[in-house]
């Protein structure tokens, strides 16, 4: 892990604590303050938005209603026997 140095003020009776808490668990209070700067930087970080969020957008609003048309004859012949049989097992229609 590559580090990069930095000051950090901190109130005297939370350096305190800090330190009798390492002391416990025997961690350097900058071990500790590493740990809480990295979990509070995953809690609250921003999250990478999904590159193909929104790519396929069609611009109209029946797809999810037309999905089973839409999709008919997708995957050659060699399936629609297989998805027959599955739909019948469980009673659902194709």
């Amino acid at each position: 892990m590559r580090t990069q140095k930095t000051t950090v003020y901190l109130d005297e009776g939370d350096y305190r604590r800090l330190k009798a808490i390492g002391r416990e668990i025997r961690l350097s209070p900058a071990a500790l303050v590493r740990e809480a700067v990295s979990e509070f930087a995953r809690k609250h970080g921003r999250r990478r938005k999904i590159l193909s969020l929104g790519a396929g957008h069609s611009g109209r609003g029946d797809v999810a209603e037309r999905a089973e048309k839409l999709l008919e004859g997708m995957g050659g012949e060699e399936r629609a026997p297989l998805l027959a049989r599955k739909l019948s097992r469980t009673g659902r229609r194709g």
